[in-house]
């Protein structure tokens, strides 16, 4: 009589145990990602450089360069390091001019009171920043936190900040102006009031500071601004592959980063320094713009 041989047979696989390996492994790819954000994408910085030609500019600034930072959310969730190693890239690249646009502290989830007392540290900072020609508007944060006292800490260090106003910068007899205007969600702003009135006669160029770059069709309405300077957006701050921004604020959802023009005007978005609502970067690196100017 031939023995008869048996397999054991194959346990059959448990979907319980398929479906809790599934979320294991989903769950430490979230940790991970969580991770990578926020210590490695939040801290990643970037320079930008540009070339920007402007109908009008005299041929003595041919070449001239303005550095931009933006949105630095001072504690929240920028720590001091990041700040002062954004100094040190500015004073290595030795610009010409330094343009801040805005959010310089934050409004939540620090305490307005703690927000208040930032303002200062961030200053003291910033005032580290060689270049003599240092100018900035303030973004919606500090209007909300205390306008007043972001515009006193960042003038004690030398910084004026443009409130719907315009200034001169001149060489060799050639002139240009640089503009800003009150943060536009504060129902502050008057474009026409931050125009200089001898731009339009003479020509020159206008380079206005805004915080929030959708203002652009307003802002191009006036056919009197060369270039526009914004932040705000911080470039989405997390870009998923194939998804649209994650995070986009109010007057920030149309020009997300880069370079855009409408009519005379062109505008530039940087992505900022800091995070705002969570500690995450993630495929969208803090920026320092450097912008090269030449005629037309």
């Amino acid at each position: 009589m031939t023995p008869v041989t048996t397999r054991p047979v194959p346990a059959a696989r448990s979907p319980y145990f398929t479906r809790r390996a599934f979320l294991g492994l989903g769950s430490a790819a979230a940790v991970g990602l969580a991770l990578y954000a926020g210590e490695i994408g939040r801290h990643d910085l970037v320079i930008e450089r540009r070339t920007i030609r402007l109908k009008g500019l005299a041929e003595c600034f041919a070449g001239l360069r303005i550095a931009q930072i933006s949105d630095i959310h001072f504690m929240e969730y920028t720590e001091p390091f990041f700040v002062r190693r954004a100094v040190a890239e500015i004073n290595r690249l030795k610009p010409d001019i330094v343009l801040l646009t805005g959010d310089f502290v934050s409004m939540a989830p620090i305490e307005k009171s703690r927000a208040v007392a930032y303002a200062p540290m961030v200053a003291e900072i910033l005032g580290g920043i060689e270049c003599p020609h240092r100018y900035g508007v303030l973004g919606n944060h500090d209007w909300m936190v205390d306008g007043a006292a972001v515009v006193d800490a960042m003038k004690s260090v030398g910084i004026p900040i443009l409130h719907n106003e315009n200034l001169p910068f001149e060489r060799d007899g050639g002139r240009f102006w640089i503009a800003g205007i009150m943060d536009a969600l504060s129902w502050e702003s008057d474009i026409p009031k931050s125009l200089p009135t001898h731009a339009q006669k003479d020509r020159e160029p206008v380079i206005l500071m805004a915080h929030e770059p959708d203002v652009l069709p307003a802002v191009a309405h006036y056919n009197a601004v060369d270039l526009m300077l914004s932040g705000h957006t911080h470039g989405g701050q997390v870009r998923l592959p194939f998804l649209p921004p994650l995070l986009l604020p109010p007057l920030g959802k149309r020009f997300v980063e880069g370079h855009f023009q409408m009519g005379r005007t062109q505008l530039y978005v940087n992505r900022g320094i800091g995070a705002v609502g969570l500690p995450f970067r993630f495929r969208c690196p803090s920026e320092i713009t450097e912008l090269t100017l030449q005629p037309a």
